[in-house]
C-alpha cells in the first residue's frame, strides 16, 4: 500500500504552470468561462454558477527549453535555412507545457517540416502516432486545430506538431505522403471535426454515415440522443431534457 503521505502535494509542492487548467496571468487567452456549464439563465443548480475562469493556452516558450529541446529545435530551423525557407514564417511558435516540445506550425509549410523531421539523420522522426482533431470556438481565426504526436526511433525521442485553421476554411494539407499510417486517422479527424486534408487519396467519412449532416465532436454540435425507460419512467433525451443556456 502507498504511504500517501510521502506524495508530492501538487498544491503545495509544484509550480501552478504544473497543475492542469491553473495557468496565471500566463499564455494565450482564448476565452472567459462563467458558471461550470454555461448557464446564463438562472437555471444552474450545480453551485458554480458564480465561476468565473480564464481559459488559457500556453505561450510561447524561452530558451533555454532544457533536456534534448534545444537539440531538436536548432536542428530544425537549421534544416530549414538550408531549404531556403525562413525558419520563422513555418514555425510559429514553440510551445514547453507538461513536459512536451510542440511546434505549432504555419499550416502551408506543414508537409516540408514534417518530411524534414522525417528526413535529416539529426532529426529522424520515424514515426507518427496520427493525428488528432481539437475544437476550440472562442480562438477566433484558428478554430480547428490538428495535432501530430512524432516518436524518433533513432535517437528515442518525442514531439508534437500543433496546426490550425479558421473554421471559415478548414483546410489542412495532408500528410498522408510522409506517413502513410495517417491515411485513417485523417479520415476520422475530418469525419468528426469537419477538418479538410487537401491531397488525401481518399477523404471520406470513416464512423459516421456517408450522408451525415455536422461534425459530432465540435463543441457547438448538439447533444441529440434517443430517449431511455428506465424502471417505468420515461427519460427523455439529452438535447431534451433541462437546459442549462
Amino acid at each position: 500500500m502507498t504511504d500517501q503521505s510521502s506524495q508530492p502535494n501538487p498544491d503545495k509542492e509544484l509550480g501552478a504552470q504544473n497543475l492542469p487548467g491553473r495557468r496565471g496571468d500566463q499564455g494565450e487567452e482564448i476565452r472567459v468561462q462563467r458558471g461550470m456549464f454555461g448557464a446564463a439563465n438562472g437555471g444552474d443548480t450545480s453551485g458554480y454558477g458564480g465561476l468565473v475562469r480564464s481559459i488559457r493556452l500556453p505561450g510561447q516558450a524561452t530558451r533555454p527549453y532544457g533536456g534534448y529541446f534545444d537539440e531538436v529545435a536548432d536542428e530544425l530551423e537549421g534544416a530549414l535555412e538550408e531549404q531556403g525557407l525562413v525558419p520563422e514564417n513555418a514555425i510559429e511558435k514553440t510551445v514547453v507545457d507538461r513536459g512536451e516540445l510542440t511546434f505549432h506550425i504555419a499550416r502551408e509549410h506543414l508537409v516540408r517540416v514534417a518530411r524534414t523531421l522525417r528526413d535529416d539523420p539529426a532529426l529522424r522522426f520515424e514515426l507518427c502516432l496520427g493525428v488528432s482533431g481539437v475544437h476550440y470556438p472562442g480562438d477566433k481565426g484558428r478554430e480547428l486545430h490538428a495535432v501530430y504526436h512524432l516518436r524518433s526511433l533513432t535517437h528515442g525521442r518525442r514531439l508534437r506538431l500543433e496546426v490550425s485553421a479558421p473554421d471559415s476554411d478548414p483546410h489542412v494539407p495532408s500528410l498522408v505522403a510522409v506517413y502513410p499510417t495517417n491515411d485513417w486517422h485523417e479520415r476520422e479527424t475530418y469525419d468528426f471535426f469537419g477538418l479538410i486534408f487537401d491531397d488525401h487519396p481518399a477523404l471520406t467519412r470513416i464512423m459516421m454515415p456517408d450522408d451525415w449532416q455536422g461534425f459530432p465532436q465540435r463543441k457547438d454540435y448538439p447533444l441529440g440522443g434517443i430517449p431511455v425507460e428506465y424502471k417505468g419512467a420515461q427519460i427523455p433525451a439529452p438535447d431534451q431534457r433541462r437546459s442549462y443556456s
